[in-house]
């Protein structure tokens, strides 16, 4: 039996070559089962005519599939699929099956139900998109990112990229960490300190896990990150939410009782408040007094570029009370996934234990990718690039918001964000959606306020994805919006 060339479609958001596409068309039809064993493709010219494509790229796309013995190649009869391609995932035959079970009752937590700020797949659509954490494709730096994961695919690496660390990580990575990362920081740290971790938030997560339960008590600031709120709600421990004010968290307001206290002192989420040294100190004081724990998410800290950062909380830390959270998604690129945890090598056995429970250690690949880039000063060549460009838009940023009358509800030393105070009255979500209408992209602040009824009337307006030219236009039509009934 013959595959009909009516069978293939080009996809226009296909991420890749026509060539990989087509290769990409055949391999899914078989593992699928739609395509069998000894079915005739069609011809290379008449899949080509049919797809308004080179007959070489399906030609090349077809000597590439037979080499992975996908198909095999007959001569003057034409490419078929091979005797010996891979067994489809699921049998062609198979009958589909009614989903009777009353998922509303079984599942025993709705984690799809927690906080956390959303944003719309197709946010790159959007003329005006002021979000956070999102990569800007124009200062990133694609060549040497690429040079270093071929590096890391090379065979003087295949036992980084191939084998199983079980509960060790990358060596490389580890040692830059202990050796610059931190270091810049004022925190001396050893490897056996050190664990790696799928970014911030996996690092917040297994310090939770690590030191919370029923019958502890975390303290948290308000506002604060949503996934921080979500993850302690399901350790089952008491948790106490304390405002911050124009500098940070207040030490004097921390409970006797607490056990963990959560801050982020270089960049406070999300206002960009930056904890000056003393109430470091005096944060520091309180927690040797009361015999609490630090977890510091060490927040952005490289795009201070108003001012030099201010030394991490870790690094004036003499007892031991700081569990020191730093994360590469973020001022790399948020689909990177990599952070790391530092802290007493006690804490990092545990918190060590649990990540193997999950996911043993994060990617090989991506670990000793990230190394090289790091190590062969590209990272700090990035770093600096993105500081001079969020300093430029910060600086075109605040001026629109000024004009426009907009009220800055934050501050600090730099960052890539604005925390925005609108009137009361103004609900920021229903704002949200009028301004999407307009092609702008905003995020309603409700979600950072970990409280069970938060104001409605702040909003988050981030510069790290947003070209320098659209700034006053996006600021401008908010403000006109926000002005109409």
């Amino acid at each position: 039996m013959a595959i009909s060339e009516e069978t293939f479609f080009l996809d226009p958001a296909f991420e890749g070559t026509l060539q990989k596409q087509i290769q990409t068309m055949v391999a899914e039809g078989i593992l699928s089962g739609r395509f069998r064993t000894g079915e005739k493709l069609p011809s290379s010219r008449g899949l080509a005519r049919h797809l308004g494509i080179s007959r070489i790229t399906v030609t090349l796309a077809y000597t590439e599939l037979q080499a992975a013995d996908y198909i095999v190649s007959r001569g003057r009869s034409g490419y078929f699929v091979s005797e010996t391609a891979p067994q489809p995932r699921l049998s062609g035959d198979a009958t589909p099956r009614l989903d009777t079970v009353d998922w509303d009752r079984i599942v025993g937590t709705r984690f799809s139900a927690l906080r956390q700020v959303r944003k719309p797949d197709d946010w790159q659509s959007f003329r005006y998109p002021f979000i956070y954490g999102q990569a800007d494709p124009t200062l990133f730096d694609h060549a040497n990112w690429r040079l270093c994961a071929l590096q890391a695919l090379g065979q003087r690496d295949f036992g980084a990229m191939t084998s199983d660390y079980y509960e060790r990580d990358d060596p490389k990575l580890v040692e830059f960490i202990a050796r610059h990362s931190l270091p810049r920081r004022g925190i001396l740290a050893a490897p056996e300190e050190i664990l790696v971790t799928l970014g911030a938030q996996n690092a917040l997560w297994i310090a939770s896990e690590v030191l919370l339960g029923s019958g502890r008590t975390a303290v948290i600031e308000s506002p604060c990150y949503p996934g921080l709120s979500s993850v302690l709600a399901e350790t089952g421990c008491t948790t106490i939410a304390i405002p911050i004010d124009a500098e940070g968290l207040p030490p004097d307001r921390v409970p006797p009782a607490a056990d963990v206290v959560f801050t982020t002192p270089s960049h406070h989420c999300p206002t960009s408040v930056t904890m000056p040294v003393d109430r470091r100190r005096a944060l520091l004081a309180r927690a040797s007094e009361d015999d609490f724990i630090v977890v510091e998410d060490d927040y952005e800290f490289e795009m201070s570029f108003l001012s030099p950062p201010s030394p991490a909380l870790k690094s004036l830390d003499r007892e031991g009370r700081v569990i020191h959270v730093g994360s590469f998604s973020k001022s790399l690129f948020p689909g990177l996934r990599l952070g790391y945890l530092v802290g007493p090598a006690a804490f990092i056995r545990e918190a060590r234990a649990l990540r193997s429970l999950l996911l043993r250690h994060p990617p090989g690949h991506v670990q000793r990718t990230a190394a090289y880039f790091m190590s062969l000063g590209h990272y700090d060549a990035l770093i600096k690039r993105m500081a001079r460009a969020f300093g430029k838009r910060r600086k075109v940023m605040a001026t629109a918001i000024a004009k426009a009358g907009l009220v800055i509800a934050g501050g600090g030393d730099g960052g890539s964000s604005f925390w925005i105070r609108a009137p009361q009255g103004i609900d920021t979500e229903d704002l949200a959606l009028k301004l999407r209408e307009k092609s702008v992209l905003i995020e309603p602040g409700a979600v950072f306020f970990p409280q069970t009824s938060p104001p409605r009337n702040y909003f988050r307006l981030a510069y790290s994805s947003i070209s320098e030219d659209r700034i006053s236009d996006g600021i401008r039509i908010i403000a006109e919006t926000m002005a109409r009934p």
